[in-house]
């Protein structure tokens, strides 16, 4: 049962985009703080909308 709530822990992570953000600190080599969050998300959302969608 620890397992599976492990595993279920770990898929909220990913869909919460908390992994990928450890991914960017440690990518960049900067600490944790608001700023970067928020420059991390800011990021996130312009390459999201910048990709154009087709029909």
């Amino acid at each position: 049962m620890k397992r599976f709530w492990t595993l279920v822990l770990a898929l909220m992570r990913e869909l919460a985009d908390e992994n990928a953000y450890q991914r960017h600190l440690a990518a960049h080599g900067r600490p944790h703080s608001k700023e970067e969050w928020r420059r991390f998300s800011d990021e996130r959302l312009k390459a999201k909308y910048m990709r154009a969608k087709c029909c």
